[in-house]
């Protein structure tokens, strides 16, 4: 796991005006507490279409304090407002989405309005206004997506990726993080299993279920690395520990009960962070993985990150290394 910070990151962020699409979410706010502890941007503009959100966040992070910090509020849905956030902007996190599945799964119009045609805004607004870098945030739901969130979340990587051909002559580079489910992250598991504890009663889909894990801080430093090695159209992939359902009851409360209430809609029992079917395009480094893109983007990809991978496998939850109890708890009572 890239747990620490590559020098390279301050010089891709200093002095840069750095955006942050859907700023107010989990990743929002800890990729914005990250930068304005360690690094110096010139401009951080956190956008989002939630004001109340921002009127929060103001709070923590007040303009008054930090004269390089601006709300603007906006929806990527909106190519118009893109166009004006996105001038003089270097470097944009687009990490705006829907993610609730069971929200998707019965709003599915909204979802794609927002992960799919979003995207497409986010990345022609980059192009015209000549952004240096585009980084996507995506999920390990979209390999072999068993629901509409991650069918979006496939088509929002292949659309960035796709970016670096839209380009053409220009500079702009695109690039895509793709990694598990962040402990205590809103709309995770761990939040409500919490809640389940003061009744001693756990309700889990299925008992087989595992899912891999990472705290928010080291998503946020796994981002910023990739950020600042990216040459364009790769898709960044850490090496994670994983978990099963019952070891995370079982680390939170060993003492009560568990009730089985079968799965929900798209759920799937083991996540991937990706299919047999990419595994020809990966080359491994020692904490994380590089996809590379199958279309023609000009790049020398095994120059730079090494050799491809000659074996073919699924790297899946139900497989990796497992997280020991004590260091799951230790995350959880530390997130």
């Amino acid at each position: 796991m890239l747990d620490h910070l590559f020098s390279s990151v301050k010089d891709v962020i200093d002095n840069k005006v750095i955006l942050i699409t859907g700023g107010t979410g989990t990743f929002g706010h800890e990729i914005t507490k990250v930068i304005l502890e360690n690094y110096n941007p010139k401009k951080l503009i956190i956008f989002s279409r939630d004001e109340f959100k921002q009127y929060n966040m103001k709070k923590i992070y007040p303009e008054s304090k930090y004269n390089n910090i601006r709300y603007f509020i906006g929806d990527v849905r909106d190519y118009d407002r893109l166009m004006m956030a996105f001038q003089n902007v270097d470097i944009i996190f687009h990490a705006a989405a829907m993610k609730q599945v069971d929200t998707i799964e019965y709003n599915p119009f909204e979802a794609v309005k927002t992960n799919i045609y979003g995207t497409e805004n986010v990345i022609k607004a980059a192009i015209l206004n000549k952004v240096d870098r585009v980084i996507g945030v995506s999920t390990d739901k979209c390999v072999s997506p068993a629901n509409l969130y991650g069918a979006t979340k496939l088509c929002l990587e292949k659309l960035i990726i796709h970016g670096n051909i839209m380009v053409g002559e220009g500079n702009t580079k695109f690039c895509v993080l793709r990694y598990g489910n962040v402990i205590n992250s809103r709309g995770s598991v761990v939040p409500l299993f919490l809640q389940q504890k003061k009744n001693k009663c756990f309700t889990i889909t299925d008992p087989n279920m595992t899912r891999f894990t990472l705290t928010i801080q080291q998503a946020i430093y796994f981002v910023l690395n990739s950020a600042s090695i990216m040459i364009g159209g790769e898709i960044f992939i850490p090496k994670l520990p994983s978990y099963d359902i019952v070891q995370l009851t079982r680390v939170i409360e060993p003492d009560a009960e568990i009730k089985i209430i079968g799965l929900r809609p798209g759920e799937k029992i083991h996540e991937s962070m990706f299919s047999i079917n990419d595994s020809h395009q990966i080359i491994e480094k020692d904490t994380y993985y590089v996809l590379t893109p199958d279309i023609n983007v000009s790049q020398s990809y095994e120059e730079y990150y090494g050799k491809k991978i000659k074996e073919c496998f699924d790297y899946n939850s139900g497989e990796t290394t497992r997280i020991t109890d004590h260091e799951l708890k230790r995350i959880i009572d530390e997130n």
